[in-house]
C-alpha cells in the first residue's frame, strides 16, 4: 500500500438501535489506486459510504465511531456537499439525471458557467447569462476522457442506459478538484461491450491520480481492475488483498461464507413431485428489478427460495405475478392457464403476497391490528361481510374472533386487536402482513424480503412461522431474500437470479463458493463446481 494515504478510515462502528452493522472496519486507499469494496447486501457496504459521505441517516441516529481521514487531515463530513468540496464525488447506481435537458446541461448541473452581459453590468451578476461555449467545451472534455462519442448537447432522454451511465460519471470528473471518485455498481446496466469500455475509462481516471473505490457484485471486473480488494461480511472486515493474491472462487467464499445462527429445515423433496406453478418465457418490467426471460417450477408444498443480489431481478419476480407491474410469459397455476395478471384476479386465484415494502404496501400503519388483518379479505373474497343487496355490513364479532386467533397462532406481540398496526415493532408488523396474507386462505404465499429491517430475535420468529406454515398446512412459499443464509435455513431449493435470469438452483447445502459463483453470474463454472 501506500505510505501516504489519501483516504483512512479505522475502527469503524456503527450501530443501529443497539444492532451493530460495521464493527471495528478499516478501508484504506491511495491516490491513483483502484480499491474495490465487495460484500452480500447487508454486509455494510452502503453504511461505510454513508459515513464517508455524511449522510443524515448516520448523524440522527448517534453518529459512529472510529476515525477518517483525508489527505492526512482528520475530517467529520456532515453532509455529502462537504464531501464534494473536499474532492470526494460518487457515481450512483441509480440515475439523476434530469430527461429533458441536455447532455451538457445535466454535466454542468448547479455549476453553470456565466458570463457578463450589460445588464449584468449594471445590476449585478444574478444577471449573467449562461455561458454555453464554454460549458460545452467543459462537457466535452469530459466525455473525451471516457471516449464517449456523443454529441454534448443531444438530450438526455431516450438514450441508451449505457449513455447515461457514463454521463453520470462526466458530471463526476467535470468537477475542479475531484480526488476520489466511488462507483457504486457501475457496470450493473451495462452490456458486455460497454462494461468492458467503462473499465478502461476508469482505469485512465486512475492514471491521473484520481483515487477509485469500486463497489461491484461482477467479481470477475473485481478481480481485473482492482489494486486492492476489501471484502465485508456481516458488517465485519473480512479481509483486503491484492487482485493478484486471490481469485474469483475465494472472493465468493469469503463474500456468502458466514455463521448460520438458524435452525436448519429438514428438506425432503421425494414426496413433492406436483408442479403447482409454472411460468415459462417469463419478463417483468419493474424498474431496478427487470426479470428478463426466465422459466421456473415450483413445486406444491415446497419451500422454494430466491436469492440474488440487490437489482439483479429477484424482487420482480412476485411484483409482476401480482400485477404490480407488467409481465409478459406464460403462467400456468394448478394446470390452468392463467391469462388476466392484474392483483385481483391473482388473489382470487389463490395466490397471497406479502410485499417488500412492510410499510408502504403491507400496512395501514394508522388502523387497527384486526382492520390489517382482514382488509384484503373483504375487498376482494367479500369475507367477515353481511350482504344485503346493495348495502354489506362488516361482521365485526367474527373480525374481532379472527384477529384474536390469528394473534395467537402467530405469536403477535400486542396490546389487543384494536392496536394500530404503526405501533408494533418491526416483526410484529411483518407478522400482521402475513397474517393478512394467510387470511386469503391461499394456496400459494409469495413473501419478500420477510426479515428485512428486524432484529435477529423476530427473523428467528418469522422464519420459524414460514417454516410452520409449511410443515402443518402443506403451505407452498416463495421465499425472495437478500439474506443467504436465511435462504439456506428455510428453503428446499434456492433459485439465485443474476442479471434478469436464473443462475441456477442449488440444493440449500451445496458449497458457499457455489451460491458466490451463481451471485456473481458465473454460471457455467458454478455448474461445473456442483457436477
Amino acid at each position: 500500500m501506500y505510505n501516504d494515504y489519501l483516504l483512512e478510515m479505522r475502527g469503524i462502528t456503527k450501530e443501529y438501535y443497539g444492532n451493530a452493522v460495521l464493527k471495528d472496519v478499516e478501508l484504506i486507499l491511495g491516490p491513483g489506486e483502484i480499491h474495490s469494496l465487495v460484500g452480500e447486501n447487508g454486509a455494510g457496504k452502503s453504511t461505510l459510504m454513508n459515513i464517508l459521505f455524511g449522510m443524515d441517516v448516520i448523524h440522527s441516529t448517534g453518529g459512529f465511531d472510529g476515525t477518517v481521514k483525508f489527505g492526512g487531515k482528520n475530517i467529520s463530513i456532515k453532509s455529502p456537499k462537504e464531501a464534494m468540496e473536499l474532492g470526494i464525488g460518487m457515481v450512483h447506481q441509480e440515475f439523476m439525471l434530469i430527461p429533458d435537458f441536455s447532455v451538457t446541461e445535466n454535466i454542468k448541473l448547479n455549476r453553470e458557467i456565466t458570463k457578463a452581459n450589460p445588464a449584468s453590468a449594471v445590476f449585478g451578476k444574478k444577471l449573467n447569462t449562461v455561458d454555453f461555449e464554454n460549458m460545452g467545451h467543459d462537457a466535452r472534455n469530459a466525455l473525451d476522457t471516457l471516449a464517449m462519442d456523443i454529441d454534448e448537447w443531444v438530450r438526455v432522454e431516450g438514450l441508451p442506459v449505457g449513455h447515461m451511465q457514463f454521463i453520470e460519471i462526466a458530471r463526476e470528473i467535470d468537477k475542479e478538484n475531484i480526488r476520489l471518485l466511488v462507483f457504486d455498481e457501475p457496470t450493473a446496466v451495462l452490456t458486455e461491450s460497454e462494461a468492458e469500455n467503462l473499465l478502461e475509462a476508469i482505469k485512465r481516471l486512475a492514471s491521473k491520480g484520481i483515487a477509485i473505490l469500486f463497489i461491484s457484485h461482477r467479481l470477475d471486473e473485481v478481480i481485473e481492475i482492482s489494486d486492492y480488494i476489501t471484502v465485508l461480511r456481516d458488517g465485519e472486515l473480512v479481509t483486503c488483498k491484492t487482485s493478484k493474491e486471490t481469485s474469483v472462487e475465494e472472493l465468493a467464499e469469503w463474500m456468502v461464507g458466514r455463521k448460520i445462527a438458524l435452525s436448519k429445515k429438514e428438506t425432503s423433496l421425494s414426496d413433492k413431485d406436483e408442479i403447482i406453478l409454472d411460468i415459462k418465457g417469463y419478463t417483468v418490467d419493474m424498474p431496478g428489478e427487470k426479470v428478463k426471460g426466465i422459466d421456473l417450477q415450483v413445486r406444491k408444498g415446497e419451500i422454494l427460495g430466491i436469492g440474488g443480489l440487490a437489482g439483479q431481478g429477484k424482487l420482480g419476480i412476485a411484483n409482476g405475478l401480482m400485477g404490480m407491474y407488467p409481465s409478459t410469459g406464460e403462467v400456468v397455476l394448478n394446470e390452468k392457464l392463467i391469462t388476466a395478471r392484474d392483483t385481483k384476479s391473482m388473489l382470487n386465484s389463490g395466490i397471497s403476497f406479502v410485499s417488500e415494502d412492510r410499510k408502504g404496501v403491507g400496512l395501514i400503519l394508522d388502523d387497527s391490528i384486526e382492520m390489517n388483518m382482514v382488509i384484503t379479505a373483504l375487498n376482494i373474497q367479500d369475507k367477515f361481510l353481511y350482504n344485503f343487496g346493495l348495502f354489506k355490513l362488516q361482521k365485526s364479532g367474527a373480525i374481532r374472533r379472527h384477529a384474536l386467533e390469528m394473534i395467537e397462532d402467530l405469536d403477535i406481540r400486542c396490546t389487543g386487536p384494536r392496536q394500530y398496526a404503526g405501533s408494533l415493532s418491526g416483526g410484529n408488523q411483518q407478522k400482521v402482513c402475513i397474517a393478512r396474507a394467510l387470511t386469503l386462505e391461499p394456496d400459494i404465499l409469495l413473501i419478500s424480503e420477510p426479515t428485512r429491517g428486524i432484529d435477529i430475535g423476530a427473523k428467528k420468529l418469522v422464519l420459524d412461522l414460514l417454516v410452520d406454515l409449511n410443515k402443518k398446512r402443506n403451505m407452498t412459499i416463495i421465499m425472495t431474500s437478500s439474506e443467504l443464509a436465511e435462504l439456506r435455513s428455510v428453503a428446499d431449493r434456492i433459485a439465485i437470479i443474476s442479471e434478469g435470469k436464473i443462475a441456477g438452483v442449488l440444493e440449500p447445502d451445496a458449497s458457499d463458493k457455489e451460491f458466490g459463483l451463481l451471485m456473481a453470474g458465473r454460471i457455467n463454472q458454478a455448474e461445473k463446481e456442483g457436477a
